[in-house]
């Protein structure tokens, strides 16, 4: 018998570190080094999610087949300096920051892995960043052969590429390369508009719906010279961002008339605008880019990765546009998941490894590939610290409990199984709720999520009944497509012209209010029975009881904190809340049972 071939994969030391492992092909286990340091978006070396990683494996480090970085750090430097040599002599400062590190660390990755993982033998693979993603989409989808579309900042010199997969390999064919980066450019608005670069980006595409779409012009005039294959040139008048510390320039606050948005200052009608504008401008590129591909690869499915492929409206109008048969979106499709790229690509590019497919399931198991925590032990950690809780051994009873606590308005915080690899709750570390409820959106943001008040949540339905809500008939497992709700469940709602954020929020638009954007959509999770079957007999339980197919379904956490990996994570969270309820596991904690409940954060 052959012995097994594991591949570790590893991303690390710009932002989202995490590390997947491979086994024959198969991903055992992947996840985010935030989930275990708790520190959102954490870029250190991987070390507890590589410990996780190899212990769901039952391999030590030394008996690896490989391992693999998910860029090439020469490369990467090579561009660095060759930018800070031509924008010389500006971006001193920032190339004196960024010098020590890249001189004591990132340039001898190898070395670094090698000691701290004590494995001076294993075989090294440095694969390149858009490779990563490439291999991301493509390898884990249930196609045996489709193009691909990968786009974000910034890797070694890409920006974007589009290739095709077939089989177990895939070729990139075409490449945009930095500084013109659509990663970048929507980073940028994402800064302007007051928000972090790298973790912000999806307030922005939730606040694009708030305003009006008025600057469209005016960006693909002066700031986008956009082809009609979706590739374009950027004028770096406008940014900063290749020899400085900031991502626009005063060109950019002098053409829209006003400086960025202080983080925190109010969101007018100004930044709404400018929010709706750059949206657009991104799904006009990616459009165009998508058909383009469509023509020049003679594809009929489409996979894509990078961080740009976590922009769900996007993704949603590539959808509808019809010009692919199927579109499949690595969940992780950011920098955590050039991890599992990385190892994928390794196993199946470098080493010839097989790849088995059937053209319907993909492989990426739901996305649940993180820790789990067996009821036994969950029992056992909330006696050690004497956590009041009811122990439901019938798991139809404890699903009817909670369907009825949903149903009577409460939020209910739910750990269950394997943790998401990913940036989406998809029912494993999840926050629960009432999508009939008018008064939810604000209830969850304000209480519970202590986050903008805008942001909108999900919606988490039945796959089989997703139809009767939303205008769109496919699978949509990751939370990685905005669908349309459906005219029949709308209500009419007169807004103001020119009206603020505020004024929008509170209108009840359909009868799923929680979850209805203000332009009437939602990014949507269908939930089935093959990925996650207690998830689905809980949406049942809940219909039963009241007709309804849809709960509001938001990661569990609080505003700056990663989503809870550990009982003890779960009930902080549950304490530091106005959360009503718990679930771990076979365990049900009610907020009125627990010490302290009224200072900590007792049921309004």
């Amino acid at each position: 018998m052959t012995a097994p071939h594991f591949v570790l994969g590893i991303s690390a030391f710009y932002h989202d570190s995490a590390a997947c492992l491979v086994r024959d092909g198969v991903i055992v286990a992947a996840a985010q080094e935030e989930r275990f340091s708790r520190l959102k978006h954490d870029s250190r070396f991987p070390t507890h999610a590589i410990a996780y990683c190899l212990e769901a494996g039952g391999v030590s480090a030394s008996q690896l087949s490989c391992i693999a970085f998910y860029e090439k750090p020469w490369v990467k430097f090579e561009r660095l300096v060759e930018t800070y040599l031509a924008y010389a002599p500006r971006g001193l400062r920032s190339f004196l920051l960024s010098m020590p590190v890249w001189l004591k660390r990132k340039l001898w990755i190898e070395r670094w892995i090698r000691e701290q993982l004590d494995a001076p033998r294993v075989p090294f693979v440095f694969t390149e960043h858009h490779g990563s993603h490439a291999a991301s989409a493509f390898f884990p989808s249930p196609f045996p052969r489709a193009a691909i579309i990968t786009a974000d900042g910034v890797g070694e010199w890409a920006t974007a590429t589009w290739g095709v997969g077939e089989g177990a390999r895939i070729s990139l064919r075409q490449e945009q390369h930095f500084p013109h980066s659509l990663g970048l450019l929507y980073s940028a608005f994402t800064y302007y508009c007051g928000f972090r670069v790298n973790s912000g980006e999806y307030k922005l595409m939730g606040l694009a719906p708030y305003g009006e779409p008025r600057f469209v012009r005016l960006i693909l005039d002066e700031m986008v010279d956009l082809r009609p294959d979706g590739s374009f040139r950027l004028n770096m008048e406008y940014f900063a961002y290749p020899h400085g510390l900031r991502m626009t320039s005063p060109a950019f606050h002098g053409l829209f008339r006003q400086g960025p948005r202080a983080p925190e200052g109010e969101i007018t009608p100004h930044y709404a605008d400018v929010a709706h504008s750059i949206q657009a401008v991104t799904e006009e590129v990616m459009l165009r880019t998508a058909a383009y591909v469509r023509t020049a690869s003679g594809e009929k499915d489409l996979c894509m990765a990078g961080g740009i492929a976590l922009n769900a409206v996007a993704n949603g109008r590539i959808l509808r546009q019809g010009l692919f048969d199927r579109v499949w979106v690595q969940p992780a499709a950011g920098d955590a998941g050039g991890a599992l790229g990385a190892a994928l690509f390794a196993y199946h590019q470098v080493h010839g490894g097989a790849r088995t497919v059937d053209g319907v399931s993909d492989a990426q198991q739901g996305s649940f590939l993180g820790p789990s925590w067996p009821s036994s032990a969950i029992r056992d950690e909330l006696g050690r610290w004497g956590i009041p809780h009811h122990r439901l051994d019938d798991d139809a009873e404890l699903l009817g409990r909670v369907a009825e606590l949903l149903a009577d308005g409460k939020v209910v915080g739910w750990f269950s199984g394997r943790m998401e690899f990913g940036p989406r709750a998809l029912g494993a570390r999840s926050i629960l709720a009432d999508a009939r409820i008018p008064e939810m959106q604000s209830i969850l943001n304000q209480k519970i999520k202590f986050r903008e008040s805008f942001r909108p949540f999900a919606p988490a339905c039945l796959r089989e009944d997703v139809e009767e809500y939303f205008e769109i008939s496919v699978d949509a497992p990751y939370m990685l497509f905005v669908a349309p709700i459906r005219e029949a469940r709308r209500k009419t709602v007169e807004v103001p012209a020119h009206a603020s954020v505020t004024e929008q929020l509170g209108e009840v638009r359909s009868d799923i209010p929680a979850v209805t954007h203000v332009d009437y959509s939602a990014r949507l999770q269908t939930v089935d029975e093959a990925r996650n079957p207690r998830f689905h007999r809980l949406l049942r339980a809940f219909k039963e009881l009241t007709g309804c197919s849809v709960l509001v379904n938001t990661s569990f956490n609080r505003r700056d904190e990663p989503i809870v990996n550990t009982p003890m994570d779960a009930y902080a969270c549950f304490m530091g809340t106005r959360m009503d309820a718990l679930v771990l596991e076979d365990c049900l904690l009610l907020k009125g049972d627990q010490p302290n409940a009224a200072q900590e954060g007792q049921a309004w």
